[in-house]
Formats: C-alpha cells, sequence, structure tokens
C-alpha cells in the first residue's frame, strides 16, 4: 500500500549514501484552493544531491495535514514509489540521523542512485491543509507562511486580486487569469512571506489592446511604454552559473553553468561564445546520469558547413561550443553541467596593484569565486559575500528582476 496511515513505522532498509540527506534547486510553487478550504496545492521541485542516495525525504511541517497526489523524476517524468512515513524511518536511512522520531516524510524512491557532484531530480505534488497559514478575514484571504527555500511562487485563486505581499516580488497574470507573485531570497534565513487577496467585481473590466499614446517627454531611455513586453519569470529559473578567477595575469576564468532542457526531441546545447572572449578545455555532462557528452568548439564557416542554426548572423569571429545529447523524452528534461574555461582580457586584468573583473550576467543567480591569494577590495552590485574552506572569497548574486546586472569587482594581493 502506497499511502500508509500516519504514524506508521517502517523500518527501511539503509539508503546507500555517502552522507546525510542534501538537496539543491528547489523551487516551490503554492497554488492557493477555495478559501474555505484552508488548503494550498505544492509544487514541490527538487534534487536530492547526496552522492549513492538512493531515497529522498520531504519532511511534512507539522500543523499542516497532507494530500500527496504523487512524485515524478523529473528527467524521465515517470512516477516514482513513495510512502508516508515517521522520523525513525528517516534515521534507519542514515540520510537524516537526528530527525524527530514524532516527524512525518515523504519518503521518495529515486529512479537511479545519485551521482558523484550529480542530482536526483523531483517533482513532489501534494495539497496541505493548514488554516494557521491560509486564511480568510471577511472578503480577504492572508497566505502567510515561513518560506526556507529559496525561490518560491504563490498563485491566487481565480477571480482575486492582490492586495499585498511584504517581500519583494514579481507580479504576473497566468495564461488562465489567476494572479501570481513570485520571489528569489538571496539571504541565508527563511522569509515570513505574507500575501493578502480579495475577490475582483463579478464583471472585470476588460483589458484593453489599444496601444498607448506617445508621452510627451522621455523619462527613460526608451520612447514609449513596452506594451508588449514578456515578463521572464525569474524564481522558477534554474541556470546557476559559478565563476572561478584564475590569477589575473592570465586573463581567465574557469566555469561551469547549468541548464536545464526541457523542449521534447532537442539533442543538442548552443553556446555561443561572447565577443571579445575565448572558450577552451569545454566538457559536458547530465547531471542526473553522471553521463559524460560529446562537446565541440565550432567557428565561422564550420557552423554554417554543419547547417546549425545559432539564431543570429554567423561571421568569421563567431565561435560556438555545441553539446549533444539523446533526445529530451516528452514530459522529460535533461539537466546539463558545461565546464569550460574563458579568457577575455578587456573584462579581466590587472590595473596597477589591483584586478579588475567587470562582465554582464544575466541568470537569475550567478556565483564569483575570486582567485587565490586575494582579497576583496570593492563590488558595485550588491551580493552575499563569504570566504570558503579553502580561504577564497565568494560573492554571490541575486537577479530578481528583469534583465541583465553589471558587476564589477576589484581585488587586492593579501
Amino acid at each position: 500500500m502506497r499511502n500508509l496511515l500516519l504514524g506508521l513505522v517502517l523500518l527501511a532498509p539503509l539508503a546507500a549514501a555517502d552522507g546525510v540527506q542534501t538537496s539543491a534547486d528547489a523551487f516551490t510553487r503554492y497554488e492557493l484552493l477555495p478559501p474555505d478550504t484552508h488548503s494550498f496545492r505544492i509544487y514541490y521541485d527538487v534534487s536530492a544531491a547526496t552522492p549513492g542516495a538512493t531515497r529522498y525525504y520531504n519532511p511534512i511541517r507539522r500543523g499542516s495535514r497532507p494530500d500527496v497526489h504523487g512524485v515524478y523524476d523529473r528527467m524521465t517524468g515517470e512516477a516514482l514509489e513513495w510512502s508516508l512515513v515517521d522520523g525513525r524511518d528517516a534515521r534507519a536511512s542514515g540520510l537524516l540521523p537526528d530527525a524527530d522520531p514524532d516527524s512525518q516524510y515523504i519518503r521518495v524512491d529515486l529512479a537511479r542512485a545519485v551521482p558523484e557532484d550529480g542530482r536526483g531530480r523531483l517533482l513532489i505534488d501534494k495539497t496541505y491543509e493548514d488554516a494557521a497559514s491560509y486564511f480568510a478575514d471577511g472578503d480577504t484571504i492572508t497566505f502567510t507562511r515561513t518560506l526556507g527555500v529559496k525561490r518560491n511562487a504563490v498563485t491566487l485563486p481565480p477571480g482575486y486580486e492582490l492586495v499585498s505581499v511584504n517581500y519583494p516580488s514579481q507580479v504576473l497574470t497566468r495564461a488562465d487569469g489567476r494572479v501570481e507573485v513570485s520571489f528569489i531570497n538571496p539571504g541565508s534565513a527563511g522569509v515570513p512571506y505574507e500575501v493578502t487577496a480579495r475577490p475582483l467585481p463579478a464583471e472585470p473590466t476588460a483589458r484593453s489592446t489599444a496601444k498607448p499614446p506617445a508621452p510627451k517627454t522621455m523619462t527613460s531611455e526608451r520612447p514609449m511604454a513596452r506594451l508588449d513586453f514578456d515578463i521572464p519569470q525569474r524564481a522558477p529559473q534554474s541556470r546557476d552559473i559559478v565563476y572561478f578567477l584564475q590569477p589575473p595575469e592570465t586573463h581567465s576564468f574557469r566555469l561551469y553553468h547549468d541548464y536545464e532542457e526541457t523542449r521534447p526531441g532537442m539533442d543538442r546545447y548552443l553556446n555561443i561564445v561572447r565577443p571579445g572572449s575565448k572558450a577552451s578545455d569545454p566538457s559536458a555532462e547530465i547531471l542526473d546520469t553522471g553521463e559524460e557528452l560529446e562537446v565541440e568548439i565550432l567557428n565561422g564557416s564550420e557552423i554554417t558547413d554543419r547547417n546549425i542554426d545559432i539564431g543570429e548572423p554567423v561571421t568569421d569571429a563567431t565561435e560556438l561550443v555545441v553539446i549533444w545529447f539523446d533526445p529530451v523524452p516528452e514530459g522529460g528534461s535533461t539537466l546539463l553541467r558545461i565546464t569550460e574555461t574563458y579568457t577575455d582580457p578587456n573584462r579581466y586584468f590587472l590595473t596597477g596593484d589591483e584586478f579588475l573583473w567587470d562582465r554582464s550576467f544575466g541568470r537569475s543567480r550567478n556565483t564569483v569565486v575570486l582567485p587565490h591569494g586575494w582579497y576583496l577590495a570593492a563590488n558595485a552590485v550588491p551580493a552575499v559575500v563569504r570566504t570558503r574552506d579553502d580561504g577564497r572569497v565568494e560573492l554571490v548574486y541575486s537577479n530578481d528582476r528583469p534583465g541583465n546586472i553589471d558587476v564589477l569587482i576589484r581585488g587586492r594581493r593579501r
């Protein structure tokens, strides 16, 4: 029986693992159901990250009554086996040695053991009933919950408008008309997130499709409002990138970046090297399996001779890194980790007794690790600053808004 009675103890065999449970890449979407139910559906994307683990335990928050609809392998889209267990099962697995015996968990049997430095990607679909987190006061509904996951979205019930949200958030309207707020938490502590909403009028005003008149004065670089701007929702994006700066005399930095391909049938990833940079020593793997992939560097006519469409004109100076993989299955996805070295003397160099790094970031989450023996002297864009175990300083940038951020860093020798 898949759904076990709450409180039933199952002493599971140990899941093969090198240590305690770790996870990565978590994103949660809360879809608020009718207010009188005090319930919200949760779509939880998370990756098991403990090498060798064959199970994953998702804790159930105290005070919530769960209804699990299913758990799915993100790579293939196939359903996974799961059970409701208590903390004694989690302890026995070796993954959560400090689990409270009275706590409840969703125990998931992974489709495959987590590879070294890889991921076991899951989608957990569940509904919680929690009157303390979701309730109504007259016509106003409130969702209030401390959210430890860094990336989150809350979708209002149909026919509701947003009244307030207490943390800087994007606001979008989904294709079905529901309003959704989303955010990225750049800090290390959970966010006490609170959203309030109220019913819209029974006959909402129809949206006008007429273009606005041109403004009499220009208030920005744009002469007119961006009427057809498609707002990119930042929180669900999972394209992490980490830069490891090499000695500045080399003008080089080693990097890896993750990319999830979701288009059915797609069998390649194209990375157009930024003008002024030179790529070398590329490699790639599928994080779900650890499989090493075929990688090529193509230049100019080599690209056109292979009939590869890069979405822009190809010149003699165009450089392209191509990663090949098996076509993405329907309902699944492929998570790539691409590693390469870039040399860019125009954006990373020595100036006097300092190095200067100046680069535009387009992803939502970016990390820069300074070279050994250098300390941080200046940083233009706000970042979380940490010191790694090996003594190197790292800066973590969360870009929760559309467009790029222009990162400028100066460092000095210790």
